[in-house]
């Protein structure tokens, strides 16, 4: 068969698969699918309204057990977020070491190479997370969602970035560096 047979039948194909969707979102199951998603999305962007670090890095935990219980699929995905919950264990273990000055010092010395900073500040296991989970989640953004699990994905990636920002507040703070907003936050 020739070339334009082939996308001819693969288009329909497509055309097919959207309105096997668009019959599947008339389902009684899509309504009810729609409610639990809105009262996904309402809770993480009440947790992101508080900046409260700990409950970000709780939730962001939760959804990553979750994914990795319930929809990891496949190895690249398995391996993501594997990587990330062992990203987040390292960010939960070293975030009180920012309410000690003293320790927090020593952090700061540990991270004095420049490309070990963003924004004159220590890239230590936080900012790491935050950064990469950021980075995970835009990925997940450009994936093939329906607009509800995009603005999901829209409002952790929203969180992530209020948790780096007021972590970085409490890395100036620790540091005795004054208020001022650092530079150099990620997405």
């Amino acid at each position: 068969m020739e070339k334009t047979g082939l996308i001819g039948i693969f288009n329909q194909i497509l055309l097919d698969e959207r309105a096997a969707w668009v019959e599947h979102q008339k389902a009684p199951t899509a309504d009810e699918l729609k409610e639990q998603r809105q009262l996904v999305l309402s809770h993480l962007q009440k947790i992101g309204q508080g900046n409260d670090i700990g409950l970000i890095l709780a939730t962001e935990k939760a959804l990553l057990v979750n994914d990795a219980t319930l929809y990891a699929n496949s190895p690249a995905m398995k391996t993501s977020l594997k990587t990330a919950l062992k990203e987040l264990e390292a960010a939960e273990k070293s975030l009180p070491l920012v309410q000690n000055p003293t320790l927090y010092q020593a952090v700061d010395t540990a991270h004095g190479h420049p490309k070990s900073r963003t924004g004159g500040l220590p890239n230590d296991a936080v900012r790491r997370f935050c950064s990469s989970q950021a980075a995970r989640l835009l990925n997940m953004d450009k994936s093939r969602l329906d607009a509800d699990e995009k603005k999901i994905v829209e409002a952790r990636k929203r969180n992530m970035r209020s948790a780096e920002k007021s972590y970085a507040l409490l890395q100036r703070q620790a540091l005795g560096l004054g208020q001022e907003q650092s530079q150099g936050l990620s997405r």
